[in-house]
C-alpha cells in the first residue's frame, strides 16, 4: 500500500548499508511543515536537492524522482494507478450508472402511489439531506484513498474492512438477476423485427381462450377475466411463468432467456475487460442513447389522445399523503436506491480519477441529472398510460396496476404496439432499456473488479482479463435459477430482499466509519487537499447525524414492515420471506465476521486491539508528479 520515496536510478546507487536500509515516510508535523522521518534510516535524495527535501505546496516536502529503492537497495519500477482518459468519460460512467431501469418503472409508480406532485417535497428533501451527501461522501472517499471497497478499509478503519466484502457479495447477487432482465429486453428486441408486433394479437400458439384485443377494429367488450394479448406475450412466451407452480417447483431452464444473457454477459465482458479505459468509451453510447429515446419518446407521447389525462394522474397532489409515514419511506428508499451508494461503484469509479479532479461539483452534477431524469420518465410514462386509458375508455388508476419491469413489459409494450410506426418505436424503446441496463453493470461489476484487483494485486494485477472472464461465468451460472420458467419469482425475490436491507446497512455502517472514527474533520481535510476548500457545515452535519439517521429510518421502516410478495397471480409462501432475509443476511454477516477476525490477529490487551483496529493501518499515498507522498 505504501510506496518508498524515490531516489534517481541513474544518479545515484541505493547503497544496501547506509541508505536503503528501510523506506522513509514522509509526515506532518504540528506546525504543518513535513519532515523526513529517518528512524536510523536515510532516503536518497535526487542530485539537484541533493540535502534538501524539495518544499510541495500542500504542506508535504519530498524528494521528487521517478524510480523508488526498496529495503534491499533494489530498484523498484513505479506504477501509476490507470486514469480516465477524459474528465467526460468519468461522468457518463457515473450517470449511466446511476440511470438505470429503476428510474424509468419504479419512480413513476412510486410518484403517483404516494401522492403525486406532493411526492417531490419529500423526495426532494431526502434526496438534499440523504441521497447526495453520502453520494458525495463515496466519491471523495474513493478519489483520496485511490482504493477499491476492500482495501480501502485499511486507510480509513481496518475493523469495518467487512463491508467491503460484504459490498461485492452484494453486487454478485445483483449481477445475478439484474442481467435476466436485461435478457427480456433482449428477447423483446428481437422479436420486434417484424412487420406486426407478436404482442397485438391473439392468434399465437401462446394465446389462451381469455385473450382479447381491445385496439381490434371488431367490437371487443372487455370483461373481468379478459387478458391482453401483451400480457400474455410477456408471461406465457417470454417468461413461461405457467410452466411453473412457483418457487419450489422452477421448471426447466428457457433456452432462449439463456442465449439472450450469454449475449449480454459477452457484449458486458468486452467493454470492462480491458479497465476504465475500454468501459469509459463505451458509456458515450450507452449513457446518451437512454436520453435521445426518452425525448422521442416523450414527444411522441405528448402527441397521443388521452396524454393529458395521464399527466395530470401523475402530477396532482394529493397533500394529505404527506402525513404519511410510508410516503417519507418510499422517498428516502427511491432516492438512495437511484443515486446508488452502497455498492462500492462510486468508490471504484473515483479512484481512476485524478487526485485533483473536483468531486464535488461531479456529485451535485451527477445527482441532479438522475433526479431530474427520473421525473421525466414520469411523464414519458404517464403519456402513454393517459393513452392507454383513453382507448380502454378506463380511468388511469385501472390501466397503471402494473408495477416494476410488468409497467415495461406489458402496459408500455402494449401501448407501442397500436402507435403508428410501431415497429420503429418498439425497437428503440427496448434498445434503450438495453442501454439503460449495461452501463449500469459495466458499474456493479467494476467495483467489484476494483476491489479485488486492489485487495490481491500480487495475484491478479497482470490477468485483469482473465479475472474478468472468470467473474462473467460466475455471475451467468449464478443466473441460472432466474432463467428457468419460474425464474420471474425467483428476480422478484432477490430484489426484494438480496439488496435493499443489505445496502441500507452497510451504507449505515460505512457513514458511521467515516464520520466518528475516521473522523469527520480528518475525512474534510481530505477534501480539502483535493479540491482546495473545506465542505461546510451542511456536508458535515449530514455526515455525522443526518444521513446515518436518514438510513437507519430507511432500514428500521423496512424491518418493521417486511413487503408481502405477490407476483401475477402467485402468492409468496411465508417460508420464502425467511428465505429473503437469509439471502439479505450471507452478505451482512461478513462485517461482524471480520471484526471478530481482526480483533483476533491483532495482538496485545482487548483494549489495544480494539484501538489498533480503529487506526489507519496503511498510509494514504498523495501523488505529486512522480513521487508518492504518504499522508500518515
Amino acid at each position: 500500500e505504501t510506496e518508498p520515496l524515490t531516489c534517481k536510478k541513474d544518479v545515484l546507487d541505493c547503497n544496501e548499508e547506509e541508505v536503503c536500509k528501510e523506506n522513509g515516510l514522509l509526515v506532518r508535523n504540528p506546525t504543518s511543515a513535513l519532515r523526513l522521518v529517518e528512524d536510523g534510516n536515510k532516503v536518497h535524495p535526487s542530485q539537484e536537492d541533493k540535502g534538501d527535501a524539495a518544499q510541495i505546496s500542500n504542506g508535504y516536502s519530498g524528494v521528487q524522482s521517478s524510480v523508488p529503492c526498496n529495503g534491499m537497495g533494489e530498484l523498484m519500477e513505479l506504477e501509476d494507478r490507470e486514469t480516465w482518459s477524459k474528465k467526460i468519460d468519468f461522468l457518463l460512467s457515473v450517470i449511466g450508472y446511476a440511470v438505470d431501469l429503476g428510474n424509468v418503472w419504479r419512480f413513476p409508480y412510486i410518484c403517483y402511489q404516494n401522492g403525486g406532485g406532493a411526492f417531490l417535497i419529500p423526495y426532494t428533501i431526502m434526496a438534499i439531506f440523504g441521497g447526495i451527501p453520502l453520494f458525495y461522501m463515496e466519491l471523495a472517499l474513493g478519489q483520496y484513498h485511490r482504493n477499491g471497497c476492500i482495501s480501502i478499509w485499511r486507510k480509513i478503519c481496518p475493523i469495518f474492512k467487512g463491508i467491503g466484502f460484504a459490498i461485492c457479495i452484494i453486487d454478485l447477487y445483483v449481477a445475478s438477476y439484474y442481467n435476466t432482465i436485461m435478457a427480456w429486453a433482449f428477447y423483446y428486441l428481437v422479436s420486434s423485427f417484424t412487420a406486426e408486433l407478436p404482442w397485438t394479437s391473439c392468434t399465437n400458439a401462446w394465446n389462451t381462450g381469455n385473450c382479447t384485443n381491445y385496439f381490434s377494429k371488431d367490437n371487443v367488450s372487455w370483461s373481468l377475466h379478459s387478458i391482453s394479448p401483451a400480457e400474455e406475450f410477456y408471461t406465457r412466451q417470454v417468461l413461461q411463468v405457467h410452466r411453473s407452480n412457483g418457487l419450489d417447483d422452477l421448471g426447466g431452464i428457457s433456452w432462449q432467456l439463456t442465449l439472450c444473457l450469454l449475449l449480454i454477459f459477452t457484449i458486458v465482458y468486452f467493454s470492462i475487460w480491458k479497465g476504465v479505459k475500454t468501459s469509459g468509451k463505451v458509456v458515450w453510447v450507452t449513457a446518451t442513447f437512454p436520453y435521445i429515446i426518452l425525448f422521442i419518446l416523450l414527444v411522441r407521447g405528448a402527441t397521443l389522445p388521452g396524454a393529458w389525462r395521464g399527466v395530470l394522474y401523475y402530477l396532482k397532489p394529493d397533500w394529505q399523503k404527506l402525513l404519511a409515514t410510508e410516503v417519507w419511506v418510499d422517498a428516502a428508499a427511491q432516492i438512495f436506491f437511484s443515486l446508488g451508494p452502497g455498492f462500492g461503484v462510486l468508490l471504484a469509479y473515483a479512484s481512476y480519477n485524478k487526485f485533483h479532479n473536483n468531486c464535488y461539483q461531479d456529485a451535485l452534477v451527477t445527482s441532479t441529472v438522475n433526479c431530474v431524469t427520473s421525473f421525466v420518465s414520469g411523464f414519458v410514462i404517464f403519456t402513454v398510460l393517459g393513452y392507454m386509458a383513453e382507448m380502454r375508455n378506463e380511468d388511469v388508476s385501472e390501466v397503471a396496476k402494473d408495477t416494476g419491469p410488468s409497467l415495461l413489459f406489458i402496459t408500455y409494450a402494449e401501448a407501442i404496439a397500436n402507435m403508428p410506426a410501431s415497429t420503429f418505436f418498439a425497437i428503440i424503446f427496448f434498445l434503450m432499456l438495453l442501454t439503460l441496463g449495461l452501463d449500469s453493470t459495466f458499474a456493479g461489476l467494476e467495483g467489484v473488479i476494483t476491489a479485488v484487483l486492489d485487495e490481491f494485486p500480487h495475484v491478479w494485477s497482470k490477468r485483469r482479463e482473465l479475472f474478468v472472464l472468470g467473474l462473467i461465468i460466475i455471475c451467468f451460472l449464478g443466473s441460472l435459477a432466474t432463467l428457468t420458467f419460474g425464474g420471474a419469482y425467483v428476480v422478484k425475490l432477490f430484489e426484494e430482499y438480496a439488496t435493499g436491507p443489505a445496502v441500507l446497512t452497510v451504507v449505515f455502517l460505512e457513514a458511521v466509519a467515516v464520520a466518528w472514527f475516521y473522523g469527520v474533520t480528518q475525512f474534510c481535510n481530505n477534501v480539502k487537499e483535493m479540491i482546495g476548500f473545506t465542505p461546510g457545515w451542511y456536508w458535515r452535519g449530514c455526515w455525522v447525524a443526518i444521513s446515518p439517521i436518514f438510513l437507519l429510518f430507511v432500514t428500521c421502516s423496512f424491518l418493521s414492515s417486511p413487503p408481502e410478495l405477490r407476483l401475477f397471480d402467485y402468492n409468496y409462501p411465508y417460508w420464502t420471506t425467511v428465505v429473503g432475509y437469509c439471502i439479505g443476511t450471507s452478505s451482512i454477516i461478513c462485517i461482524p465476521i471480520y471484526m471478530v477476525y481482526q480483533l483476533i490477529i491483532t495482538p496485545g490487551t482487548l483494549k489495544e486491539r480494539i484501538l489498533k483496529s480503529i487506526t489507519p493501518e496503511t498510509a494514504t499515498e498523495i501523488p505529486f508528479g512522480d513521487i508518492r507522498m504518504n499522508a500518515v
